[in-house]
């Protein structure tokens, strides 16, 4: 007995060093991975500006940015602006905002800013892809996030933790979205949850053919390493699976501004009983060369996302959303306290609850006018909820939005 605990022993102690090798290969290989792909990402910098919240803005020249990785961006000559807006009335790009609520930037305008020819691109680093579940799905969404307002069963909402509180509009062709989207600092439960406000532009079904087009802020430790509200865009052509990601962490969207980087800090914030701050959100499609384009603010034409991305939003949207979303894991078998927007309900109103106002849709004449029909949709109206209303200076509005787990919403 004695003799075979030795034998063991000693071909165990063979066998530790081939297994210790194999540990650093797989980590070596790990780390040549992630290299790789921060190396795709981040392009030679014209000039690089450190922000106060820890990240690095690379001022990149415009046409070395990550969309042209796309092989079908090969030949592509940059549109350097639309051929068309959307008619704002007489006026275009006067501000339709609340006297009450103030202007918004970015955080690294205070450091300075990216010169002309350029654009703002965030830095990825190491630290980021390490978060994320494999370097493939940095920057991506999972499948199911998208709010479903027909079919909403229990099923799906469980198997895809997503939870929303959205307005939206159906049964027409819709060619932009227009918003003015009130800023806050939700609290996020745990780092791998998330919660966003946003605008959606969706053609196709919800299968496996869905369209999006997103933007809006959000709070995502995960992706940003940090819970500061940040501009953000997504886009996808299959419903999530292969094609699109968050900002210009894929080929895709083609920036052509130096003021705005996707994914920087928005600064500053609403504050509860406080000063409000909201950011005006313009997306729409030019008729003439097909491209989706986002305007932010009343000053900031961003870029486009080029039509050839898309099969059905090539054409036009079926369905426009407005609204919030979280993503509840249920830790510990409770729904999370992830909030929604302020983390108040809707009834609490104006300096409490968060709220988009003015939401307007682009119709086949290119113009701008008020959505007709408007539903609302939430999953769990006591974890979080939507109430809308009209008037003069706010248009069409809503209120959304709350704490995720209290006393009714266990």
């Amino acid at each position: 007995m004695a003799t075979m605990v030795v034998y063991l022993c000693v071909l165990s102690l063979l066998f530790l060093p081939f297994s210790s090798a194999a540990g650093r290969r797989g980590i070596s290989q790990q780390t040549l991975e992630v290299q790789k792909h921060l190396n795709k990402l981040n392009k030679p910098a014209v000039k690089s500006i450190k922000s106060p919240d820890g990240d690095i803005i690379d001022c990149i020249h415009v046409a070395h940015q990550p969309a042209f990785d796309h092989p079908s961006m090969k030949n592509h000559t940059i549109q350097m602006r639309p051929s068309f807006h959307p008619e704002l009335g007489v006026n275009f790009g006067e501000s339709k905002a609340s006297t009450k609520s103030k202007r918004v930037t970015q955080l690294w305008h205070t450091k300075g800013r990216c010169p002309e020819g350029t654009v703002p691109v965030r830095r990825t680093k190491q630290d980021d892809l390490l978060r994320a579940s494999s370097v493939k799905s940095y920057g991506r969404k999972k499948q199911t996030s998208i709010p479903k307002p027909k079919s909403s069963d229990l099923d799906f909402i469980s198997a895809s933790g997503h939870q929303h509180a959205i307005v939206y509009v159906e049964g027409d062709k819709f060619y932009g979205v227009k918003a003015t989207i009130n800023v806050w600092e939700p609290k996020i439960q745990q780092s791998n949850e998330f919660s966003l406000s946003q605008v959606w532009i969706l053609g196709g079904s919800f299968g496996e053919d869905l369209n999006s087009i997103e933007a809006g802020w959000q709070v995502s430790p995960d992706l940003y390493g940090d819970n500061n509200t940040r501009l953000f865009t997504y886009w996808t052509s299959d419903s999530y699976e292969a094609t699109g990601c968050y900002n210009l962490l894929c080929s895709g969207f083609i920036q052509i501004n130096n003021e705005i980087a996707m994914g920087a800090t928005i600064y500053p914030i609403s504050g509860y009983h406080s000063s409000q701050y909201d950011i005006n959100l313009l997306v729409w499609k030019d008729p003439k060369e097909g491209h989706w384009w986002m305007q932010f603010g009343n000053d900031y034409v961003l870029g486009y996302w080029p039509a050839f991305l898309f099969s059905y939003l090539s054409d036009s949207a079926s369905m426009i959303e407005w609204g919030g979303e979280i993503v509840n894991f249920e830790s510990e078998g409770q729904h999370t306290s992830t909030q929604m927007g302020s983390g108040h309900f809707p009834d609490e109103g104006f300096g409490k609850a968060s709220y988009f106002k003015n939401i307007q849709i682009v119709d086949g004449s290119n113009n701008l006018r008020p959505p007709k029909g408007i539903g609302t949709y939430t999953e769990q109206p006591n974890c979080y909820d939507v109430k809308t209303g009209k008037s003069g200076d706010w248009g069409n509005y809503f209120y959304y939005g709350g704490p995720g787990r209290n006393p009714k919403c266990p």
